[in-house]
């Protein structure tokens, strides 16, 4: 009986094997003789469709079945760079629920695009206002639709929309120049680096509205930003210019006064990667100082308590008339179920009566504590609750992930305000609110709250005494993607 050499013999079986032909033989302590490699040979031929016209079992030789094992070993060969080259020219669309819709250029463009979205829907209500009556009602919050990613390895961009209320906006419009980490270069229209709570994102916030330091750090702008991070993202950085915008407000589309502001915050989280109980601790500072020369809601701020309602704002003579200056220590701390976010932050603003000539420089200050535990057992973060152990599921054990979360809070108004800059009779010179949440993941995706605040005021009406209280219940209904 005819018998293959030992190398040619484990070829040829290893490849009918691969072809999920019979392992018989393999399994067998003896080479599989001509014969039998010649039959499964042809079986593998004939699905690859290189059958030899000349080809027989019965008279092939060893010589034979080694040179049409080469034919199929190139052609599978040609198969394999044909794949090869398929997928570097074809783009990869994902979708996931996590990162939403992705396309991805072939690895030689370096290009993605991603397609994420937040839809918020609010119920809000009040009670005892009979002083200062407030409409209950229905609304979208935020409706964003989102298009980010990256041109290359060194262009990133970002492009949000706000089609909630009554008319379109821009929320963010930039392009990053990514340098390199410890240096990218951002354009356009972002957040300003100040508020430690106005820094996350919208759809991670603990309760439905931002505290009272919300209301003096500023919202986005434009303008020119560089950013970093160092030592294994322990420290990152933002500094930039901006055209500047009032307390509590994004700015205008164009510079309304021709001054800019400049802002910048560093934040440290000096054992990030040490997977111990201080790896959730983080601290830093943020500031920002600029001139302002006008009058109205562009320059002057007005006020307002986690309700959305105004408590505060400037008689309508006033202007603003210089500097305007901004400082704010901030912190938080994660730990397993546990969160904790503090913030301090104080706004000084140069005003004007220009009919008497009265001047001053103004310092409003505001603080809070926002504390969350998560009832279920999923990490406390940051950006809330990622994704739950357990998602939501109808006639399963699944409930989703629950967060308790309560903050308190307060704004004062500088003294100096009253009564030549604002009046005591109408607006309050302090406001203190706390307020109790209850958080739902049901998803990653989805996310249900209610929330229950009150806020107290020390003047704001007539006669010295003091505002009503304000108390309200906001729910919100959430889907992200």
């Amino acid at each position: 009986m005819t018998r293959l050499t030992p190398s040619r013999s484990r070829r040829l079986a290893g490849l009918a094997l691969a072809m999920a032909a019979s392992t018989a033989h393999a399994q067998s302590s003896q080479p599989p003789t001509v014969e039998e490699l010649a039959r499964r040979l042809q079986a593998i031929e004939q699905r690859l469709g290189t059958v030899p016209t000349d080809a027989s079992t019965d008279a092939a030789t060893a010589s034979d079945l080694d040179q049409r094992l080469r034919v199929i070993e190139r052609k599978l060969e040609l198969q394999a760079e044909e794949a090869t080259a398929k997928a570097a020219s074809t783009p990869t669309v994902t979708l996931s629920a996590a990162k939403g819709l992705s396309v991805k250029s072939p690895p030689a463009d370096d290009v993605e695009v991603k397609f994420r979205g937040l839809v918020q829907g609010d119920g809000r209500f009040f009670s005892g206002d009979e002083q200062n009556p407030q409409n209950d009602t229905f609304l979208l919050r935020r409706v964003e639709p989102t298009i980010e990613g990256s041109w290359g390895t060194l262009v990133g961009f970002r492009l949000t929309a706000q089609f909630a209320g009554d008319s379109a906006t821009i929320n963010d419009a930039y392009v990053d120049l990514k340098f390199d980490p410890r240096a990218t270069l951002r354009i356009g229209k972002t957040k300003v680096p100040v508020g430690l709570e106005r820094l996350q994102s919208s759809s991670s916030l603990a309760m439905v509205e931002l505290g009272l330091p919300g209301e003096l750090a500023p919202g986005r702008d434009i303008g020119v930003q560089l950013q970093g991070e160092f030592a294994g993202s322990t420290v990152n950085y933002a500094v930039g210019a901006y055209n500047g915008a009032a307390d509590g407000r994004d700015g205008v589309t164009v510079n309304p006064d021709e001054d800019f502001e400049i802002a910048a915050r560093v934040f440290v989280e000096p054992w990030r990667n040490a997977g111990n109980a201080f790896s959730g601790l983080g601290f830093g500072i943020a500031g920002s100082s600029g001139d302002k020369h006008g009058s109205g809601n562009n320059f002057l701020p007005r006020y307002r308590t986690p309700g959305q309602v105004t408590f505060f704002n400037y008689r309508n003579a006033v202007v603003a008339d210089g500097e305007h200056s901004r400082w704010s220590p901030q912190a938080y701390y994660y730990r397993n179920a546990f969160g904790l976010l503090a913030e301090y932050i104080s706004s000084e603003q140069e005003v004007l009566l220009p009919d008497s000539g009265a001047r001053d420089a103004l310092d409003h200050r505001a603080w809070q504590l926002a504390a969350g535990w998560v009832l279920t057992g999923e990490d406390a973060s940051y950006k809330g609750v990622v994704k739950p152990n357990q998602p939501f599921t109808l006639g399963s054990a699944g409930w989703g992930a629950l967060e308790l979360v309560a903050r308190y809070g307060k704004l004062d108004i500088d003294d100096d305000a009253f009564p030549r800059f604002a009046d005591p009779a109408a607006v309050a010179t302090e406001a203190s609110s706390w307020g109790l949440g209850l958080n739902w993941y049901l998803t990653g995706n989805f996310k249900l709250v209610a929330n229950y605040t009150q806020t107290q005021f020390e003047g704001g009406a007539a006669a010295g005494a003091d505002r009503e209280d304000e108390k309200a219940f906001f729910t919100r209904a959430q889907f992200s993607f």
